[in-house]
């Protein structure tokens, strides 16, 4: 070994004084120093390719064929270039997109990283770093390309999964929509309740801890009294209380119904369901809506009273 040195850097426009007339024309003829760095070929087709009124720095394709556009900076990463570097990747119609700066800011770091987690499966966004460097005490400079951020499958499939839980949030949130307008329109029960982007909503009972709730998944919809005063023992007496009702509570309901007590568990649950039903299916909606209107005004007409009784004998049960 000869000897080690110490690296320097260099400013950028000590080697390329113009953007666009030294940089972009040195890294087009260069264009293996960023292929390196984005781990995948790029052949130069045009320098200064016009996008409407607007020139793409290069435009170039893969391997596959498929178009890349790049955009490169002299100095900090801004709001202004990533509007262009949008808009030629829209206009060209590319499926790859490549900024090059001296100085990507985390604010853009964390655009490139939201875009390739959300746009599809075959476009990608690349920020890539470019510094210059020599060794302390030489005059031969070199350029340093380096990616900050890129696509990859993991960051594809994250955004598979955020772009689906979005989409599940407002397909609830709209169909608890159209059912509390078609509840309101025959009971005051559910006037003070907003669509909600979970699996149920709840109606009050006029007891704390014990309400009425109407679930709708993938599988079923479902009415169910939901019993969780907090813990476990008070729980199963206040279920224990309303079972012993049970006849009456189902004779005044007109259908059997599915008590729950749940004896492992902290709350219990008395259900009536329909199953069969899809919430993300919207062709079932008119079924799980007319089924869970009708199953809210029965169960709120049977179980108000013994739910009033219940308040009243709980706090005696608990001391006996």
């Amino acid at each position: 070994m000869s000897g080690i040195g110490k690296l320097e850097r260099v400013d950028l426009r000590a080697m390329w004084r113009r953007e666009a007339a030294d940089f972009t024309t040195w890294l087009a003829k260069n264009i293996d120093y960023l292929s390196e760095a984005v781990n995948f070929d790029i052949t130069v087709i045009k320098v200064e390719e016009n996008v409407g009124p607007y020139r793409v720095d290069i435009y170039g394709e893969d391997t596959d064929g498929n178009k890349v556009i790049i955009e490169n900076q002299l100095e900090k990463t801004d709001h202004g270039h990533l509007g262009q570097l949008l808009t030629y990747l829209v206009n060209l119609e590319a499926k790859t997109a490549i900024w090059v700066s001296s100085a990507p800011v985390e604010e853009h770091q964390q655009v490139i990283e939201w875009l390739n987690e959300f746009t599809p499966d075959d476009v990608n966004f690349y920020l890539v770093q470019v510094e210059g460097l020599r060794m302390k005490g030489e005059e031969t400079v070199a350029p340093l390309f380096s990616l900050i951020e890129g696509p990859s499958i993991e960051r594809k499939k994250l955004g598979s999964e955020k772009k689906e839980f979005a989409e599940r949030h407002l397909v609830r949130k709209e169909f608890w929509s159209l059912l509390i307008k078609a509840l309101n329109e025959k009971s005051p029960i559910a006037q003070n309740i907003a669509p909600s982007t979970d699996a149920w909503i709840g109606l009050a009972l006029g007891m704390s801890g014990v309400s009425l709730n109407l679930v709708a998944t993938r599988e079923y919809a479902r009415a169910e009294i939901y019993i969780n005063k907090g813990e476990q023992v008070t729980n199963k007496k206040a279920f224990d209380f309303l079972i012993q009702q049970r006849e009456v509570i189902e004779n005044k309901l007109g259908n059997a119904l599915e008590w729950a007590r749940m004896d492992d568990q902290v709350t219990c649950r008395i259900k009536f369901s329909r199953r069969g039903v899809n919430i993300f299916n919207k062709n079932d909606w008119p079924a799980m809506i007319e089924f869970l209107v009708d199953a809210a005004l029965r169960m709120h007409r049977a179980f108000h009273e013994p739910v009033q009784q219940l308040k009243k004998a709980l706090p005696l049960i608990l001391q006996s």
